[in-house]
């Protein structure tokens, strides 16, 4: 019982109270319960029960715990209880849950937990590659097993644009048809979209979409010479884009916020969650009157449509941006004022420093995949800092969260993204779940250790990093 990741706030391990699974164990829950019982007892090959009679029984209980993802977990010889207050905080329960069985044994003790951090996230990237609906859900499940709830998906950019918009159909047929290196590359249909969305949500995951604007859109001034300054379409980009900042919609044409519009419409009417993330970094192309123009206008539109703003840190720079509008920093530095300053506003923002959770930098010199332009990142780079005390003037209380960016531009393959992502997710989830004072590195190691043989059971391609003594 205590090599769960992330380390919960309590536990107490009592190796004599460990239950037995058989053929007869039954797993209970009500209401809205149920979904979270049958997502366990699919993992346990066990059977579901309507009621509170089953020798696992789930509750939702707002009175067990003080915070909505919280839960209680308590294993005894005879009989495993679970209780929260919400469907979230049973899922999150059932995870620890699933940690602790091993051939057919539920580790005996007493577990209370809840998260640190609201925002405990994942980006990853499939403008520079596609990546399929069934690979998506493979991740969304790798993710759920440590308790990350948000999935960021970056899905336009120069080298694609992934979903569908009806109202612009090019967008997907051109924008498209292309990946870095070249090759079909591929979109996902609105349905496609909405099934992705509905698994993540499923597993208590928010999906959050970014259309990358107004630069980063090269997919989408091709497909639409009208959003070109000059009215004529640029050649699709299927470079890897190591110089960024080259494209810009154009900011002075009233064709451009029409489309800004119907975009934002369609994708906010597919997501159901409370942000839309709209890019605004590495606009070198975009005049600088012309970026405000842009934003003052597209800002609005967002929450028009009942959202609320994300976007990289530079959407700073906006005029007056809502104090709902989140910034994501991706910088290196523990001290910017204009994020302080947002602070001093009243909004939280998401902490994402490209020197400790940017995910396509490499573990070590001389591998073949991944950049090193923010330094090597290896396990215990992203275990080592603290959200809560990381940027001057950006107390613990206005951090929404922590979030992974996962860049593809080197990632030919979905294999490439589970040995970039894993298992440096794992140390990701721990600094957004666990308090503080439960942060140990060499506790963490061992307990990343212990949990290998389930990623080589799944047959995940993680990274076996030198730092951890692999069993």
């Amino acid at each position: 019982m205590d090599a769960i990741i992330p380390a919960p706030v309590y536990v107490k391990p009592v190796p004599a109270e460990s239950f037995t699974l058989t053929s007869a164990t039954v797993v209970s829950a009500t209401g809205a319960g149920v979904p979270v019982a049958e997502h366990l007892a699919a993992q346990l090959d066990i059977s579901v029960v309507e009621g509170t009679g089953g020798a696992i029984a789930l509750t939702l209980d707002e009175a067990a715990v003080t915070h909505p993802e919280g839960y209680r977990l308590c294993v005894g010889k005879e009989r495993v209880t679970l209780a929260a207050g919400t469907p979230a905080g049973l899922f999150a329960g059932v995870q620890t849950l699933l940690q602790l069985h091993s051939d057919r044994v539920i580790a005996g003790g007493e577990v209370r937990d809840e998260p640190r951090f609201a925002h405990r996230g994942a980006m990853l990237d499939m403008s520079r590659h596609f990546y399929t609906v069934a690979e998506v859900k493979r991740f969304v499940d790798q993710l759920a097993r440590f308790k990350l709830n948000v999935l960021h998906l970056h899905l336009t950019d120069d080298q694609g644009w992934r979903i569908e918009i009806r109202s612009w159909p090019r967008l997907a047929t051109v924008g498209g048809g292309t990946q870095v290196g070249g090759g079909g590359g591929g979109y996902y249909t609105q349905d496609d979209y909405r099934d992705l969305v509905a698994y993540a949500a499923a597993r208590h995951i928010t999906v959050v979409p970014e259309i990358d604007v107004p630069g980063h859109t090269t997919a989408a001034l091709a497909s639409y010479p009208e959003l070109n300054a000059d009215g004529v379409a640029p050649a699709v980009f299927t470079g890897r884009g190591d110089a960024t900042g080259f494209s810009s919609l154009a900011t002075g044409k009233e064709v451009t916020y029409r489309f800004m519009g119907d975009v934002l419409r369609e994708v906010a009417a597919l997501t159901p969650g409370e942000y839309l993330h709209l890019g605004t970094d590495e606009t070198h192309a975009t005049p600088e009157d012309e970026r405000l123009r842009f934003l003052d206008r597209v800002l609005p539109m967002v929450a028009d449509l009942g959202k609320s703003v994300m976007g990289w840190h530079e959407i700073l720079r906006s005029p007056d941006p809502p104090v709902s509008t989140v910034p994501q920093y991706w910088g290196r530095a523990s001290s910017d004022p204009a994020m302080a300053s947002a602070v001093a506003r009243g909004q939280r923002v998401l902490l994402s420093p490209a020197h400790r959770v940017y995910l396509d930098m490499k573990y070590e010199p001389g591998m073949e995949i991944g950049y090193d332009w923010a330094g090597c990142v290896d396990v215990a780079d992203v275990y080592g800092w603290d959200p809560g005390t990381y940027m001057e003037g950006v107390p613990e209380a206005a951090v929404l969260g922590i979030e992974a960016p996962l860049w593809s531009e080197t990632l030919r393959s979905y294999a490439d993204v589970e040995a970039m992502a894993f298992p440096r997710l794992a140390a990701v989830a721990e600094l957004g779940w666990s308090p503080r004072s439960a942060h140990d590195w060499d506790s963490f190691a061992r307990r990343l250790a212990a949990y290998g043989p389930r990623w080589d059971a799944d047959g995940v391609n993680y990274h076996r990093s030198a730092q951890i003594r692999w069993r």
